[in-house]
């Protein structure tokens, strides 16, 4: 197994670039694309040297790129160096960190995929570099030009990875450094695509948020909004307070109170953009299963596909604009708010003639409760307000005929 031990960059971008300061930029924007085999979502971003692709991560608190050439380290006596230090891994052993002089600033994450700690006291230089990044100044007519960041921080990856995009509720992830560096609001948007033909696209700063311009709606308008809550041991994830789900208008029956923290911080139910689909703890997943099986005792059964439990005849199956005809799905959150889960994101067609329901058992000692993946945010539009700490969802686009790969990127 590969263990992601990596190094961290600082570029310290206190004022925009010289050559923007006269140009306040409305938005800064970002095409995510999605991987058909993982099932994992990239966000493309341009360095000195070449355009990247990174992996999109909701839970990393500070980003990784390609190491430059000749690199400059960062010692350890900066500020970001202990702000970036200041997010260990959880769970993780601590190991004392090398002694050398000049003291270079220096991280070692746990893999991002796995949670795995890392198996070594193995750590990297904090370095310089740049990135850019296109921008929006006009959003009726959606001509763009590149912003540069030349003293971006972020993680120098192993030779073997291409790197992260860390999106966490930290100072050092790329919304809050583009807030800090260009004074706007400190908040993105997240628009998964649903394949990996077209890109969906992510947002950072304010609104307005277009993605069929001039005619399309303005996204913030079709939001609801639910507090964004703080773990209290691991305070850069993004979690959200579900009092309860409910399938079909019937809320499935389970105790309520492993939706909360418990004293040594387990439960809760976290957003994740590396977990392809939501999982639950057995206790919750096992009615959850036995609710969407009874509410759709009418339709023919398929064989089983791991991972998946519950698998349908795509024949007996109807379609509309927001997928196939199955029940809905409330997630009912704090603020009297539903996230409404419809066919295109609780049903996934994995062969020819057989769909299954896309949530997946995440055994009787998963760490949360519930852990809301990529397949059930995409096309939807989710707005990360770090600001107000508050999550706006959308529910499906679809209804409104619109998906996350309306963007057109032609003419960026």
């Amino acid at each position: 197994m590969l263990h992601l031990l990596l190094h961290l960059l600082f570029f310290i971008s206190i004022t925009p670039p010289p050559s923007l300061a006269s140009t306040t930029p409305q938005a800064l924007l970002s095409p995510i694309t999605k991987d058909s085999l993982t099932s994992l979502y990239t966000l493309s971003l341009n360095t000195s040297t070449s355009l990247i692709s990174l992996l999109l991560d909701l839970s990393s608190p500070f980003s990784w790129l390609p190491c430059p050439p000749n690199p400059h380290p960062l010692l350890c006596n900066s500020s970001f160096c202990s702000t970036a230090n200041s997010f260990p891994p959880p769970h993780c052993p601590h190991f004392p960190k090398p002694h050398n002089h000049p003291c270079i600033c220096t991280v070692s994450p746990a893999n991002p995929l796995t949670g795995e700690c890392p198996f070594a006291p193995f750590f990297h230089p904090i370095i310089l570099t740049n990135i850019s990044l296109f921008t929006i100044t006009n959003v009726h007519k959606p001509t763009t030009h590149s912003l540069t960041f030349p003293n971006f921080l972020s993680v120098c990856s192993p030779k073997d990875i291409t790197g992260v995009a860390g999106l966490a509720r930290s100072p050092t992830s790329l919304s809050s450094q583009f807030s800090s560096s260009l004074s706007i609001k400190n908040q993105f948007a997240l628009c998964l695509p649903s394949s990996s033909i077209a890109s969906g696209i992510a947002f950072f700063g304010a609104e307005p948020f277009h993605l069929l311009p001039p005619r399309s709606p303005e996204l913030t308008t079709m939001l609801s909004y639910t507090p964004l809550l703080q773990h209290p041991m691991n305070p850069k994830d993004y979690y959200v307070d579900l009092h309860a789900i409910a399938v079909n208008g019937v809320t499935v029956q389970f105790l309520k109170r492993v939706l909360e923290f418990d004293p040594l911080g387990h439960g809760g139910v976290k957003l994740s953009t590396t977990k392809p689909y939501t999982t639950m703890r057995s206790h919750i997943y096992r009615q959850f299963i036995r609710a969407f099986a009874k509410a759709t005792k009418s339709i023919r059964r398929a064989r089983k596909v791991a991972p998946f439990e519950l698998c349908f005849n795509v024949t007996a199956l109807g379609v509309s604009r927001v997928g196939f005809g199955v029940p809905k799905i409330d997630l009912m959150l704090a603020g009297g708010k539903n996230w409404t889960v419809f066919g295109a994101n609780s049903v996934k067609k994995v062969g020819r003639e057989t769909a299954c329901l896309a949530f997946i058992d995440g055994g009787p000692k998963a760490e949360q409760a519930v852990v809301i993946g990529g397949f059930q945010m995409e096309d939807n539009f989710l707005l990360f307000d770090l600001d107000k700490k508050r999550l706006g969802f959308s529910s499906s686009l679809l209804f409104s005929a619109i998906s996350c790969g309306n963007f057109n990127f032609t003419s960026v």
